[in-house]
């Protein structure tokens, strides 16, 4: 059985050592565990704070108010420096206890592909605040989930499906603009999708 046995085993190391050198696989599931609840949790701030009571039928028109307009820019901030530190962060410790480099060839190629949508994503919704405020939530579920989707060749294949997710939500959610119904839809996107993700990822392939 040995004879059989030290090739397959060969083809196996073999297969790995393509998968890391063309896959950036050091992604953890407890980044996108953690980015969901902090998503969760500046969405209820931003209900609270419109006084929206969760009521699917109340509309907000944060053009007219530039108040609130401030506010939801400065709660998405947040919730984006948040995600973004403990993603770094996680994804560190990841590579390091799998004996990786964080930052190589394979990592430089997935955050320019992730970097070139979300780029024009947020320039994009810098002229939504101006003219469309109301689409601006759904407009960064589906530069989000484009962002995935064009990285997805350079890491984990799940990635894709979250991406695609977050497009179809994005989509969604413009028809239901400046209504509970799209921070309820943003909320899902960006918080509950991340949550149910991370935890999958994290029990697929870091327990």
């Amino acid at each position: 059985m040995k004879p059989n046995e030290d090739p397959l085993r060969d083809l196996s190391e073999i297969r790995s050592m393509m998968e890391r050198s063309s896959r950036f696989i050091s992604l953890s599931g407890l980044s996108g565990i953690f980015a969901g609840t902090f998503a969760l949790i500046g969405a209820a701030l931003a209900a609270n704070y419109l006084n929206l009571d969760w009521d699917l039928s109340a509309h907000f028109a944060v053009r007219r108010n530039p108040d609130q307009l401030q506010f939801l820019i400065l709660d998405g901030l947040a919730v984006l420096v948040l995600s973004l530190t403990t993603g770094v962060y996680f994804t560190t410790r990841s590579a390091r206890r799998k004996g990786l480099r964080v930052w190589d060839a394979t990592s430089q190629r997935l955050l320019i592909n992730l970097a070139i949508p979300l780029v024009s994503g947020g320039l994009f919704c810098l002229l939504l605040i101006h003219h469309a405020p109301q689409l601006v939530a759904s407009a960064t579920l589906l530069f989000y989930g484009l962002a995935l989707l064009n990285g997805s060749k350079y890491t984990l294949h799940d990635v894709r499906y979250l991406g695609v997710s977050e497009i179809a939500l994005g989509l969604i959610g413009g028809y239901f603009a400046s209504s509970m119904v799209s921070l309820l839809i943003w909320a899902l996107g960006f918080g509950v999708l991340h949550i149910v993700y991370g935890s999958v990822m994290y029990r697929k392939y870091e327990v």
